[in-house]
């Protein structure tokens, strides 16, 4: 018989969202983590906020929220929200019942930049971090170390020269002027963007096209390839060689540890001071560099040399899903700070998906 296509409206749902949600869907996990993570911040939370006053949007729930704007690629706070009104699977992550009212997205914006003052990106991070390493998960010996650039946004018509000037736009659209740079040698010593001044122009090789950037940095650990320390720097010309000292230099434990690397780290200065920190560097060597590489025999002879140069490729498997899922290869974020708080949360958003694989293929063997 056919069924009868008009929709009755219930006044009562006697479902609610943990029903509806299946018991094997691939966030269940996730959450799982995520609240254990959560938990460890509820000191500096209590820190953050006062005791009196109006409620606002509680730290857990903003924090869950964003986990699911880089998980599911949603490209702005005001897409996020609308999910969040509609979603039954967004609402039971966040923590929403079906009734509760969906918050304004300026509203969530300024709840979300509170929490840059508490550094808490770097602190859930590391609460991810630590709950792998208590389960055993992560290596303390061998690691890789390697950068990519994020372009900023800001435009190149904001590259303006600091001491004002400049060739004048070539028409009057005051929203989106024409600009003629043609002849105009722009540097980031003459020039500076209007629009987020902490961004430089830079370029990842000879022949690209130089963009308004920002150099974001990882640590990986060589088992399972998580990340273990991160870095965002002005993207200047020996960005990559001293973030992985400042990294190298947070890693845990006193013992000697390995670090494979491209060949942007076949460094004779970097090489002597990791080597000073008791790194052993397993770098690519650069044999059409200026006096030849830094590295001979005596470190490349040996088997655990090959076997970082094969393991360091998979940071790269980090920066594809961070550029492409989570979507900074174009940043949505002005300022260094800023930037810097939402990679190091990309990251531990990415950690969290690593650790539920690995549990889930710890439980299967």
């Amino acid at each position: 018989m056919r069924g009868n296509d008009e929709r009755p409206d219930a006044l009562f749902s006697y479902v609610s969202p943990e029903q509806r949600v299946p018991q094997n869907h691939p966030l269940r996990p996730i959450r799982r983590l995520a609240n254990e993570a959560l938990a460890e911040l509820s000191p500096r939370f209590a820190e953050l906020y006062a005791s009196t006053g109006r409620p606002s949007i509680a730290p857990e729930k903003l924090l869950r929220a964003l986990l699911l704007q880089l998980l599911y690629s949603v490209r702005s706070e005001r897409m996020l929200m609308e999910q969040l009104d509609y979603n039954l699977l967004f609402r039971w992550f966040v923590g929403l019942s079906m009734d509760d009212a969906v918050w304004n997205p300026t509203t969530f914006t300024k709840n979300r930049d509170r929490l840059l003052e508490g550094d808490i990106a770097q602190a859930f991070f590391a609460a991810v971090v630590g709950a792998m390493r208590r389960k055993k998960l992560l290596s303390d010996e061998h690691f890789s170390v390697d950068g990519t650039l994020l372009e900023a946004w800001a435009s190149a018509k904001s590259f303006r020269p600091k001491a004002g000037g400049g060739k004048p736009p070539t028409d009057d659209d005051p929203g989106n002027p024409s600009v003629d740079f043609k002849g105009e040698k722009r540097s980031n010593q003459t020039h500076r963007s209007t629009t987020d001044p902490d961004a430089l122009l830079a370029k990842k090789a000879k022949g690209k096209e130089a963009k308004l950037s920002y150099a974001a940095h990882v640590v990986v650990e060589n088992r399972h390839g998580i990340i273990v320390e991160t870095e965002l720097t002005p993207a200047h010309g020996r960005s990559e060689e001293d973030a992985a000292l400042l990294m190298v230099e947070r890693l845990p434990g006193r013992r000697r540890i390995t670090l494979g690397g491209d060949k942007g780290y076949d460094d004779r200065k970097l090489i002597a001071e990791l080597r000073r920190m008791r790194v052993t560097p397993h770098v690519a060597r650069n044999l059409k560099r200026s006096g030849g590489s830094a590295l001979d025999e005596r470190t490349t002879r040996h088997a655990g040399y090959a076997v970082s140069q094969r393991k360091r490729k998979r940071v790269e498997e980090v920066f594809g899903w961070l550029k492409t899922v989570a979507l900074l290869r174009k940043l949505r974020h002005r300022g260094r700070e800023k930037v810097g708080w939402m990679f190091t949360f990309a990251a531990a958003a990415y950690n969290l998906l690593r650790f539920r694989t690995l549990l889930a293929a710890e439980a299967a063997a």
